[in-house]
């Protein structure tokens, strides 16, 4: 009797120090492009690929001073966006070769129950040459830190209630 009681407990034990031992790898690296369809690796962006960077950043339920449609472009910074050069500067500090500076959160990922509140956004366009079709929402905490991170190319939320 004293096994039966005895692996269940291991397996719970060995199941906690996997579950502590992916939080804190996903904590240590930033989020990459998961599954069998990650983006093929692009060449290095010289001064003239910049000129072919250009977003277009749909924002809704964020307030009526943010709400709306932008066109950005990159190299040189312009277009109809609030902050231009922040927002390309934000997206250009996640470009790496390999990764998808638009990367989803990893399937899988373990992420706190909280709500962000209503804002999602939707970018299109063209960066580092590959074309971009993603949606960003606050649903949860992964969600909020992705938005979080897109910060000036995504206006900033407050906290729901909090101003």
């Amino acid at each position: 009797m004293s096994q039966v009681t005895r692996v269940p407990a291991a397996r719970l034990l060995g199941a906690a120090a996997l579950s502590v031992a992916s939080l804190a790898a996903l904590a240590a690296h930033p989020a990459a492009a998961a599954g069998p369809y990650a983006p093929a690796p692009a060449p290095a962006a010289g001064p003239d690929d910049r000129a072919t960077d250009h977003l277009t950043v749909t924002v809704r339920d964020t307030g009526p001073d943010a709400d709306g449609t932008y066109e950005l472009s990159c190299g040189p910074a312009g277009g109809t966006h609030p902050d231009p050069a922040g927002a390309c500067a934000v997206v250009e500090r996640d470009t790496r070769w390999g990764q998808d500076a638009f990367a989803p959160v990893p399937e899988g990922s373990v992420c706190t129950m909280q709500y962000g509140g209503p804002a999602t956004a939707h970018v299109t366009g063209t960066w580092a040459g590959r074309p971009v079709d993603v949606t960003y929402d606050r649903r949860d905490g992964c969600e909020i830190s992705r938005w979080d991170r897109m910060v000036p190319l995504l206006p900033e939320v407050g906290a729901p209630g909090r101003s």
